[in-house]
């Protein structure tokens, strides 16, 4: 055997090693993780009661609204707050944002978590990533990471006929 064929095949068996070697490391579960950060806050938070809908979204009524409820295509008007679950704010909201409840303009779990709602009314969500910015996650969003909003539906207007 030649020193090029010699060296050709230490390589290859190197090559080879490394990559048998790597995809025995498993990779984080990040979905478990996920799923476990959500039990804890929920642990950790006994007194919020929220209801699980079977989307996977955690909704909690705070203050029933008296107005009335929304409708698919309405402009909702709310004010709101996201945070992650350890407290950090990411979105202060700080100004009311208007949408057209069910156009798919924000993301899903948040628009769902509204359709709950009456005018007047505040809730919490706690949205799980699948329902939000998924494994990519957005900006200061990392993926796999679900979210907390505080929630004041201001008013309705309702789409005109």
């Amino acid at each position: 055997m030649s020193r090029k064929s010699r060296f050709s095949a230490i390589s290859f068996l190197f090559s080879a090693f490394v990559f048998l070697f790597s995809s025995c490391i498993k990779a984080p579960d990040y979905v478990a993780i996920e799923k476990q950060d959500i039990e804890n806050y929920l642990a950790d938070n006994p007194t919020l009661a929220f209801v699980k809908k079977e989307s996977g979204l955690y909704y909690l009524e705070v203050t029933p609204g008296t107005g009335e409820t929304v409708r698919p295509h309405d402009t909702a008007y709310v004010v709101y707050k996201g945070q992650f679950l350890d407290g950090t704010v990411f979105d202060p909201g700080t100004d009311t944002l208007a949408f057209a409840v069910g156009a798919g303009d924000l993301v899903p779990g948040f628009d769902e978590g509204v359709s709950y709602m009456k005018a007047g009314g505040k809730s919490k969500l706690l949205i799980p990533s699948s329902l939000a910015y998924g494994a990519t996650g957005y900006y200061i969003i990392p993926g796999y990471t679900p979210l907390l909003f505080d929630i004041t539906l201001a008013r309705i207007v309702r789409m005109s006929k």
